[in-house]
């Protein structure tokens, strides 16, 4: 007798009603879709800035100086060619073209962006997690971060990065410092309440070790608010990244970044504005879109705004 194909084959798991729920309302919610849309364009922008840029980002070319958009000029190759490029947003008091720094500074804001929010949120959920869970820890863990909290978050960062070369790890170390503390009130908020919830208490007394019970019964609490605080995280990472790059603290000015864009035109700003209006258009939208990302999530996520 053959036995039914019905019992015996597998059956592709499918996802459960509430999480396609979930992911309905996430893809029906305007400020999500077009947060995510800006923010998906600006990620090809970056990835493709070798191709869609028309020259090299750090080419000097000082018979080129504070062109303005739309400005043409030829360059004949050794054997004899010529080529004419056109600078689309102009160039800088060095000659280089602004397009195509523009450009490769969305790598670098990017970049920084999911890497603060990233390491910002491992560290914070770790320390969280002991900080709400073991009793004889929480005071002196949450001491110290209220005197990291007590300083403002842009002061710590640049005496953070004066302690480094000047580098992308040096501005991703300063800018994950002052938001590890936020993180960590957040996670220790939530295994505060959730700990004393009967199911934890049943987990306590059926023996179920610390690591298990972290992982199966209290981490799952913390993902939906920590997703939420991840894409401000990411907003703030970019801002600080421009600031200290402003201040000429952070990014070196051989690497293209937005606000290292705008240090170098701010002198001549009311003469030749395009160096900083580029860069600052595309830093605000980025920043507004995640922003509207995080808004989003958060209305989508949260029961309670859901259900408003």
């Amino acid at each position: 007798m053959s036995a039914e194909p019905s019992l015996l084959a597998p059956v592709a798991a499918e996802p459960s009603p509430p999480a396609r729920t979930l992911l309905a309302r996430l893809i029906c919610n305007p400020v999500v879709a077009l947060g995510a849309g800006f923010l998906l364009l600006m990620a090809l922008i970056g990835a493709l800035a070798p191709v869609l840029g028309t020259l090299d980002p750090t080419a000097i070319a000082p018979a080129a100086r504070n062109k303005v958009p739309g400005f043409e000029r030829t360059i004949r190759a050794e054997d004899g060619s010529t080529t004419t490029y056109r600078h689309r947003m102009g160039t800088d008091t060095l000659g280089r073209d602004v397009y195509s720094r523009v450009l490769y500074g969305a790598r670098v804001s990017l970049v920084i962006a999911v890497t603060v929010a990233t390491l910002s949120i491992l560290i914070g959920l770790v320390i969280g997690l002991v900080a709400g869970y073991v009793r004889a820890l929480d005071g002196p863990i949450m001491r110290l971060m209220d005197g990291l909290m007590a300083i403002p978050g842009i002061l710590l960062a640049i005496a953070v990065v004066s302690l480094f070369r000047a580098g992308l790890p040096a501005v991703i170390v300063a800018i994950v410092v002052p938001e590890i503390p936020r993180v960590v009130r957040l996670v220790r908020s939530i295994v505060l309440s959730v700990r004393e919830e009967p199911y934890v208490e049943a987990a306590i007394m059926a023996g179920t070790r610390l690591p298990t019970l972290m992982v199966r019964h209290i981490l799952p609490n913390t993902i939906a608010p920590l997703i939420v605080q991840g894409t401000f995280i990411a907003a703030s990472a970019i801002l600080v990244e421009a600031i200290l790059s402003f201040l000429g603290i952070g990014i070196p000015p051989e690497t293209p970044s937005w606000g290292n864009i705008m240090a170098e035109g701010r002198n001549l700003f009311r003469v030749y504005p395009h160096s900083i209006l580029y860069p600052g258009v595309f830093l605000g939208l980025t920043v507004l879109a995640v922003n509207m990302l995080g808004d989003g999530l958060r209305d989508t996520l949260d029961p309670k705004m859901a259900g408003r």
